[in-house]
C-alpha cells in the first residue's frame, strides 16, 4: 500500500480537523515591527493572518490531487523527476504528495545549496519539473539557461519570476478527486540527497515501500495518537523531519510547522499550539537551556503541560545535554533516533522511551530493523568491541541514483554498510563510536573524536565542541578541539586543558582552537569546512606494501 493512502484516509475521517499550522514569527516580527509575537499569537488565531496559516485533511488531500492531475496534463508520470525547492511551508506536503500521486519521483532540495549545488542536484537526479519558492528566486536566475532537463518551473508565493508559472493558479484549474494512477511498493517514489558532509552530495532513491516503512517504525516507536500535535522545525527536505511527521500522518495527528529557532518561538508554539511531541538538533535544545540558565526566558511564562516527548537525532547526543534537560523538564519522555538518508532517516536504531538509564547509546534495532557491527573482514565483533554499523530492512535505499559503483560499495547482501563506527555493551545497545573517516590515527593509536567532543561539552562554559584530526609530520596527525564558549563566558585554553587531564594522555587534544563550530541545516558537524580552515586539509591514511601508511591530504 503505498503511502498516499494514509493521506486519502485521513481526509475521509478527519476532513475538517486541522492537520498543518504554518507559524512565521519572524515575518510577524518584520509586518509588526517589533518581537510583539507573544501577546498577538495568544489572541490572534485568523487563518489568513501571514504569520499563522492553517490547513485542514480535506484541503491537504484536495491539493495534492489538483497538483498531481497538473502534472499529468503536462505529461509528467512515472519515472520523471519533481524536484522540491521551499522552504517549510504550508504548500510543501501537499505538492510531496501530489508528486506521488502522479506517480513520479520527488526530489526534495537543500534550501543551503548555491546555484552551482542546485545545478547540480537537479542535473544528477535528471529533474524535468522544478517547484521553487521566492528565497530561490536569484539563485535560479543564475543558473536557470542551463538546466536543460528542466523543462517546467512552477512558483510559489508573490511576484512569480517571469521565467516560471504560479503553481496556486496552475493547479487550481485542476479537479479535487484523485487521479486513478496504480503505485506499487517497490516503484521508485523518492531521491533525497546526502548531506555532503564528506564530498559531493549523493543521490538517494527510495521505493514507496521505503516511506511506509518510515511511518510504522515512527508511530511504534512514539506511539502517536490522533490528539498528538507535533512540532516540526527541521526542515522538511530532509529525511528526519519528514519521516518523523509520518508516524502523526499514518494515525491522523496534527503538525505545526514553526518557521524559526529562536528558544523563546520555540517554547511560545509548544504552548500556544498544545504541542505534544517535539523533535529537536543538538543546537537547538543547547540554546533553549541556555536561554533558561541566563535568566532569559523563564519557564513559569509558559503552559507546556501537554508537552510529553522530546527526542533529538541527526548527530551524536552528548549525555550531559540530555541531564541537562531533565533537570529543567523532568518529567518529559526522551528519546534518541539513529538513521542516515540511505535508511530512510530516523528510526533504524533508537535507544526507546523507556531506557533513559543508557543515554549516550543510540539504542537497539528499530522496529522492523536489523543491525549488526562488522570488523575490516566482515565479521560480527564482541560486545565491547569497535566496528562498523550494518543495517537491514524495508527502509534501506534501492541504492544511488546513477551511480552503481558507489551503490556496491555500501549495499551487500542486503546490508547497508554505514561508514559509522559503533561498540555494544553487554545489554545489547549501541554506541556511536564516530564516522569511520573521522577516526583520526594519533602515533599509531585510533581516536574516535565523538567521544572527545561529548566530554568536552560536559565542561560549564562550553557550548560546542568539534574534534578534527590535522596533519602533523611525526603522529601522522594530532587532535585537535575547536571549542565554543557559552555566551557572557570566559575561558582559556589552560583552562581547557587543565578538565581535558580526566580523559587518556593519547585522547586529549594537542591544539585548542576557540572558534564557532559550524553545523549544517540538519545538525551534523561541517569539519570539513573547519579542516580547510585550520589546516589546509586533513590527513587520510594510505596503505602501502610494506603494511606502513602515509598520509594525504584529504577534505
Amino acid at each position: 500500500m503505498p503511502i498516499t493512502e494514509f493521506l486519502v484516509a485521513n481526509a475521509e475521517r478527519y476532513g475538517d480537523r486541522v492537520c498543518l499550522t504554518e507559524i512565521n514569527p519572524e515575518q510577524e516580527e518584520k509586518e509588526r515591527g517589533g518581537p510583539a509575537w507573544k501577546e498577538l499569537a495568544l489572541v490572534e488565531t485568523a487563518h489568513d493572518v501571514r504569520y499563522r496559516k492553517e490547513l485542514t485533511w480535506l484541503a491537504f488531500e484536495e491539493r495534492a490531487n489538483q497538483f498531481a492531475r497538473l502534472l499529468l496534463e503536462r505529461g509528467v508520470g512515472k519515472g520523471d523527476k519533481v524536484g522540491l525547492l521551499l522552504m517549510n511551508c504550508l504548500e510543501w506536503l501537499p505538492i510531496y504528495f501530489g508528486v506521488l500521486k502522479s506517480g513520479a519521483v520527488v526530489v526534495p532540495l537543500n534550501f543551503r545549496y548555491s546555484s552551482d549545488e542546485i545545478a547540480y542536484a537537479l542535473d544528477l537526479a535528471h529533474v524535468s519539473v522544478l517547484v521553487f519558492g521566492s528565497e530561490f528566486v536569484d539563485r535560479m536566475l543564475v543558473i536557470k539557461d542551463d538546466a536543460s532537463d528542466v523543462q517546467t518551473m512552477f512558483f510559489v508565493g508573490d511576484d512569480c519570476p517571469d521565467f516560471a508559472e504560479r503553481y496556486e493558479e496552475a493547479a487550481a484549474a485542476y479537479a479535487v478527486d484523485a487521479p486513478a494512477i496504480a503505485l506499487a511498493d517497490e516503484e521508485d517514489a523518492a531521491i533525497y540527497f546526502s548531506s555532503g558532509t564528506t564530498g559531493r552530495p549523493k543521490a538517494i532513491l527510495h521505493s514507496h515501500r521505503s516511506l511506509v516503512m518510515s511511518c510504522l517504525v515512527e508511530q511504534n516507536h512514539h506511539s502517536q495518537t490522533e490528539s498528538d500535535v507535533f512540532l516540526c522545525i527541521p526542515p522538511l527536505y530532509h529525511t528526519g523531519a519528514k519521516m518523523h511527521w509520518f508516524g502523526s500522518l499514518l494515525v491522523g495527528g496534527a503538525a505545526v510547522l514553526l518557521r524559526g529557532v529562536r528558544p523563546q518561538w520555540i517554547l511560545e508554539t509548544a504552548a500556544n499550539e498544545g504541542v505534544t511531541i517535539v523533535w529537536l538538533l543538538v543546537p537547538w535544545a543547547q540554546d533553549i537551556l541556555d536561554a533558561i540558565e541566563s535568566g532569559e526566558i523563564d519557564l513559569a511564562d509558559y503552559d507546556l503541560s501537554a508537552w510529553r516527548l522530546m527526542h533529538i537525532g541527526a548527530q551524536p547526543v552528548p549525555p550531559s545535554l540530555i541531564r541537562r534537560w531533565q533537570k529543567f523538564f523532568p518529567h518529559h519522555e526522551y528519546d534518541t533516533n539513529y538513521g542516515l538518508s540511505e535508511s530512510i532517516g530516523p528510526g533504524a536504531v533508537h535507544l526507546g522511551v523507556g531506557n533513559i538509564h543508557k543515554v549516550g547509546a543510540i539504542g537497539k534495532a528499530g522496529f522492523g530493523w536489523q543491525t549488526r557491527i562488522v570488523d575490516e573482514c566482515g565479521e560480527t565483533v564482541e560486545p565491547g568491541g569497535v566496528g562498523e554499523l550494518l543495517l537491514r530492512g524495508d527502509g534501506v535505499m534501492k541504492g544511488y541514483y546513477r551511480d552503481p559503483e558507489a551503490t556496491a560499495a555500501v549495499l551487500k547482501d542486503g546490508w547497508l554498510f554505514t561508514g559509522d563506527m559503533a561498540c555494544e555493551d553487554e545489554d545489547g545497545f549501541i554506541f556511536l563510536v564516530d564516522r569511520k573517516k573521522d577516526v583520526i590515527i594519533t602515533g599509531g593509536e585510533n581516536i574516535y573524536p565523538v567521544q572527545i567532543e561529548d566530554f568536552l561539552r560536559g565542561h560549564d562554559k562550553i557550548k560546542d565542541a568539534a574534534v578534527i584530526g590535522l596533519a602533523e609530520p611525526r603522529l601522522g596527525e594530532i587532535a585537535t578541539a575547536i571549542v565554543e564558549i557559552k555566551p557572557g563566558m570566559a575561558c582559556d585554553e589552560e583552562e581547557i586543558r587543565r578538565f581535558c587531564k580526566q580523559l587518556p594522555r593519547y585522547k586529549r587534544p594537542h591544539r585548542i582552537i576557540f572558534d564557532r563550530v559550524p553545523r549544517n541545516a540538519t545538525g551534523k558537524i561541517e569539519k570539513p569546512k573547519l579542516r580547510d580552515k585550520f589546516g589546509g586539509g586533513s590527513v587520510v591514511k594510505l596503505t602501502v606494501d610494506n603494511g606502513q601508511w602515509a598520509s594525504a591530504a584529504r577534505r
